[in-house]
Parts: structure tokens; C-alpha cells; sequence
């Protein structure tokens, strides 16, 4: 074993220099790669500026080939062993992994969003020297990799973030997924997959309770119909679960083996309904269900005059108070007519949340108004909307692909686990600020 973990060491860092010593496509990839990465990050630290050439040796691509890929076609001269070791290495993936047992070359960890268990070592004895100090529980934020069929190891820098918990538990989780969303299920594709499914469950439970895919309405109006919508699943939740709606909190909370605060602020913490946070603590096949996030419409929008919603099943729902602003400038004879044109166009460039489908569904509508606009804008007179707009989008750091969206559900992995760090969340209220503190898997 100790073999095995010297070969991996010198591996990884050939690898590493394989990449930063490239040109090319190799090297434009990379870059793009680490500006997507700590672009998700006001502010991103040390540690997550490490971790960019590591999670990009390992989980990046290349047009259609991944660096690791490249790195083994430029060697012809490795090991059979040494080419299943670094294809083993395209299952590497960052987690937060909380130590659950120490060993005399590693450790066991969990990670802490999945609930799996790996038998971790340092593929460096100052690394294990150093890590000695860590306590049972605590959790760590990094990256690792097989070198068997059962042990792992360290590919990255590591981030001790302590023991956990209480409110920074749902901090740290709120964290990573804004900084590593593709990371959330990484060893659970089962459990990216029904995230997925309930995407589109949920886009189907919009469509039927809305009549349509897009509705514009004010937003004390909109505000009352979202609660609506939200009660309307709260109790289909129920009746899936063979729940009897008609009990009071207090009753499920008594069943749950919980009090009504515990469960309150539990819901409120996980971002979901409260009747349907008990009914998933009492299910016993909670492993395989899934919490819907409670979606409220903030202070700003309920103000708003009027809130146009967009839905789609992939891209989930989009709550925009000028769309139809946007759309009233497409429709004018001269766009720079209208006031505040320019300035909407830019905001919608340049605000992430204005994502790639919203801008598809514009170019569907008036692609000839809307290549009028971008090339007076742009200043860019040869400017196709049919073979430019990809290429602008991604310009203005707007993902093509749909990332999982806030309303996906929340996977309860185990039931015991999930029940352990829902009663962990429910005390971590703040109490004298009155500032929330960031949660995990909530809108």
C-alpha cells in the first residue's frame, strides 16, 4: 500500500505539471475552468484558489477529451498500473467529509452530503503527521481519489473547518453548494438523478396548478398564489405519504418524536413546509424521499407591480419584474426610444440570474428585434443571433446547461442521518442578531 500511495504522489504532481506546462487548448481551458470556479465566490480564499488545478486535473475537460486523458495519451511509456490508477482518478471528486474514525495510516470519513463512508490516506507521511490532529467529527473540505478498490486518497489540500454542529454546519453546506455545485452528488448519481425528477415533478405541479409556463402578475398577487401553490404540494406531500392532512403539527410533531419548535425551526433552517419535514421523520423509507423546498417570494418582489414567472423543467422558475419591460422594448419601432432601454439590456447580460433559457426564450419570441438591439448595443453590426448568441452568453459567465435548481428536492439519505442533522439545524436559530445565517439546500 505504501507503494501504491508513493506512486499516486508522484503521479498527481506530473500530472499537475503536464497541465500548467501546457499551451493550447489545454492551457484556455484551464483558465476558463479557474475564472467559472471563483467566479461562484465574492471573495474566494486561499484554499479555494488551490483547489482550482486540482478539481481541473481531475474533473475538467478539454473539448471532449478530460486532462488526465490527454496526460495519458502524451506518456505512452506508463505502467499498466499506473494507467488504471489515473483512470481511476476520473471518480475523484471534493466533498465535505466529516473524520468518523482514525487510523494508523488515515482515516475513515463520511461524506457528509451523501452519507459514504471511504478509507482515506495520505499519500504523504508529512501530510499524515500532520494530520494527526484532527478530531473525530470535525469536517473537512477537499478532494479525493481511489487508489484501490477500496482505499482512497488526498488529491488536494484540505480546509479543516472544525466540528460542526451547529449553525456552520448549515453554513458550510449553503457554502459549498454555491461554490461547488457539480460536486453535490458526485458519488450519488442516484441522488442527483431524483433531484432531477423532482424538477420536473415539481415544473408539472406548476403547470397544473398555473394553467401555463410563463404568467405575469402584481407581486401581492403573485406572493398569494405561490403560498397557495406551496400548500397545494404540502398536501399532496401528505397524501403520498399516507399522512392524514387534517392533524395538527403538534400531533406530527408528537409522532416524529419531536416538539412543534423543533420541527419549525427545522423546517424553516432546511427551507421546507413544517408538516412535511414530520412526515418525512416518521416515514420509514425516508432514505428514498424527498423534502420540497419551501419557495417564498422575497419582501422586493411582493412589492413589485408586476412579476413575470417562467418555468421550465430543467431550468426551473425564473421570477422577473421587468421581463415584460424587456419585451414591451422588443416591440417598439426604435428600441433606443424606450427609456432605460440600454441600461435593461446590460442589467440583463450581466445579472447572473438572468440565465441562458431566459435569453433563448426571448430570442425565440422576437429573434429579429433582438438582433437589432444586440448589435446597436454591442456595436457589433455582423452579429447573428442564430450563430452569436452561445458565444455572448458565455462571455457574460451565463451557463448553457441548467444547473440543479433551488427548487430541486432536498434527498434524505439516510433516515437516521437525516433525522440527526435536522434535530443538529433546528437549535442552530440564530437568536440575538436576527440575521439568518446561509442554509443548504434552501431557496
Amino acid at each position: 500500500m505504501d507503494a501504491i500511495l508513493a506512486r499516486s504522489r508522484q503521479l498527481k504532481q506530473d500530472l499537475v505539471d503536464f497541465v500548467l506546462d501546457a499551451e493550447g487548448d489545454l492551457a484556455t481551458a484551464l483558465e476558463r475552468y479557474s475564472a467559472e470556479q471563483l467566479a461562484r465566490s465574492q471573495q474566494p480564499d486561499q484554499h479555494q484558489q488551490a483547489l482550482v488545478v486540482d478539481r481541473f486535473v481531475m474533473e475538467g475537460t478539454v473539448g471532449t477529451q478530460t486532462p488526465i486523458e490527454l496526460f495519458l495519451a502524451a506518456t505512452p511509456d506508463l505502467s499498466e498500473s499506473d494507467r488504471q490508477l489515473l483512470n481511476g482518478w476520473q471518480r475523484s471528486f471534493v466533498g465535505l467529509f466529516a473524520v468518523i474514525k482514525s487510523l494508523p495510516d488515515g482515516f475513515e470519513l463520511m461524506n457528509w452530503l451523501t452519507a459514504k463512508h471511504y478509507t482515506v490516506k495520505p499519500n504523504d507521511p508529512a501530510a499524515l503527521d500532520e494530520m494527526q490532529r484532527f478530531r473525530l467529527g470535525e469536517i473537512l473540505l477537499t478532494q479525493i481519489a481511489p487508489v484501490t478498490t477500496t482505499d482512497w486518497t488526498f488529491t488536494s489540500p484540505w480546509k479543516v473547518m472544525g466540528n460542526l454542529g451547529k449553525p456552520k454546519l448549515a453554513v458550510a453546506i449553503g457554502n459549498f453548494k454555491q461554490n461547488y455545485k457539480e460536486s453535490l452528488y458526485s458519488d450519488a448519481p442516484e441522488l442527483l438523478e431524483e433531484a432531477w425528477r423532482s424538477v420536473e415533478r415539481y415544473h408539472q405541479d406548476f403547470l397544473d396548478f398555473f394553467g401555463s409556463d410563463a404568467i405575469t402578475l402584481p407581486g401581492y398577487q403573485l406572493g398569494k398564489k405561490i403560498a397557495e401553490f406551496q400548500d397545494v404540494l404540502t398536501k399532496k406531500q401528505l397524501a403520498e405519504a399516507g399522512i392524514d392532512d387534517s392533524k395538527s403539527l403538534a400531533e406530527l410533531a408528537a409522532e416524529a418524536g419531536m416538539d412543534e419548535a423543533e420541527i419549525e425551526a427545522a423546517a424553516e433552517a432546511m427551507g421546507a413546509d413544517a408538516k412535511a419535514v414530520s412526515t418525512m421523520l416518521r416515514s420509514k423509507e425516508a432514505a428514498a424521499k424527498m423534502v420540497t423546498p419551501k419557495i417564498e417570494l422575497p419582501p422586493e418582489l411582493k412589492k413589485a407591480e408586476s412579476i413575470t414567472v417562467l418555468a421550465h423543467p430543467r431550468w426551473g422558475q425564473m421570477f422577473l419584474p421587468t421581463y415584460t419591460q424587456f419585451e414591451t422594448m422588443l416591440q417598439a419601432e426604435d428600441w433606443q426610444s424606450v427609456p432605460g432601454a440600454a441600461k435593461l439590456v446590460r442589467k440583463y447580460l450581466d445579472d447572473p440570474a438572468i440565465n441562458a433559457f431566459v435569453w433563448q426564450r426571448l430570442a425565440t419570441a422576437s429573434p429579429v428585434s433582438l438582433e437589432v438591439v444586440l448589435r446597436s448595443l454591442l456595436e457589433r453590426p455582423d452579429f447573428d443571433l442564430q450563430t452569436d448568441l452561445e458565444a455572448l452568453l458565455q462571455e457574460h459567465k451565463k451557463p448553457l446547461q441548467p444547473e440543479l435548481p433551488e427548487i430541486a428536492s432536498v434527498p434524505l439519505h439516510l433516515h437516521d442521518l437525516f433525522q440527526e442533522a435536522l434535530k443538529e439545524v433546528s437549535k442552530s436559530k440564530p437568536k440575538d442578531s436576527g440575521q439568518k445565517s446561509s442554509k443548504g439546500f434552501q431557496r
